[in-house]
């Protein structure tokens, strides 16, 4: 079944006066997002990014209208949860539910839908970066395994197709030590990746909480019970015509000449700035801005 309506904000010729009586969004967390975008692209290894989930919806409407008709980077969205009930599997160990064949079908066709496959991985010259707010790198697991199963079971390459993937996780700032929780290091699976393949963004906690757990989306949550259900229409309600209104206002910062210039100038920060595609991605972006073009 189609994944839950979304407008499509790039091209937004359907909102009519869904917009009329919101408030002016307060963009609170603008820095801190733009930021926090240049680093997720900065360290996407120029693949296309895919946002798993719905928490950085506001990472994809920024990111959207920053790039639209600027470089070849592609933007989709995975919009599935994985949160399910636990089993036991002993006294003490308790693991999440397996999918069941159906669900795991239906999140192939969605992956195929933002051009993952196993066959195309093998294939393409760019990798495919996964996006999401990150606390202990659960859902990353639940996609990687979802991934590497289907990967085994066409019989692709796995030595190329493991270079072509990417996980970029938004997690809480916290203070550099060499004892501060990495997420990275307590899942198996990162190691059989290479070791710039596993990275972290960080962001401070109100702002990362607000995208995680407070903000109003404007799709419903698609955990795989879900999956298989009839797609829903748009919402109208008034919090999710304010949600609505802070995504337009985002994806018009991103296109505007501000949006642009402060996303270069973000990127410009990393020191992945020296790799010529993202030299390039800041020149694009710079230039789209009318400001003056990188050297």
């Amino acid at each position: 079944m189609p994944e839950p309506f979304r407008w499509d904000l790039i091209r937004p010729d359907e909102l009519g006066s869904l917009l009329d009586g919101t408030e002016p969004p307060g963009l609170w967390f603008l820095d801190e997002l733009v930021t926090c975008a240049g680093k997720v692209l900065a360290r996407s290894g120029g693949g296309d990014l895919v946002f798993v989930g719905r928490s950085l919806d506001s990472m994809f409407d920024l990111l959207g209208g920053a790039l639209h008709g600027i470089g070849e980077q592609r933007l989709d969205r995975l919009p599935l949860s994985f949160s399910r009930a636990g089993r036991r599997v002993t006294r003490r160990r308790w693991e999440r539910r397996p999918l069941t064949a159906a669900q795991r079908d239906e999140a192939r066709r969605m992956l195929a839908d933002a051009g993952v496959t196993p066959y195309t991985l093998a294939r393409r010259s760019r990798p495919v970066a996964f996006v999401d707010v990150v606390s202990d790198g659960g859902t990353f697991t639940d996609v990687y395994t979802l991934l590497t199963d289907w990967i085994r079971g066409e019989r692709e390459t796995w030595p190329a197709i493991r270079r072509k993937l990417r996980f970029v996780g938004v997690t809480v700032r916290a203070p550099t030590s060499p004892k501060t929780w990495r997420w990275a290091r307590h899942q198996r699976w990162t190691a059989e990746l290479p070791a710039r393949s596993v990275l972290s963004v960080s962001l401070g906690r109100p702002v990362w909480s607000y995208f995680g757990n407070e903000q109003t989306k404007l799709t419903r949550s698609l955990g795989p019970d879900w999956w298989l259900a009839e797609a829903d229409g748009p919402g109208r309600e008034d919090l999710t015509r304010q949600a609505l209104a802070e995504a337009v206002a985002l994806v018009a910062y991103g296109r505007s000449r501000a949006g642009r210039q402060a996303l270069a100038r973000a990127v410009g920060r990393e020191p992945d700035l020296a790799q010529p595609w993202l030299r390039t991605l800041v020149t694009e972006l710079n230039a789209a801005a009318g400001g003056r073009r990188s050297s």
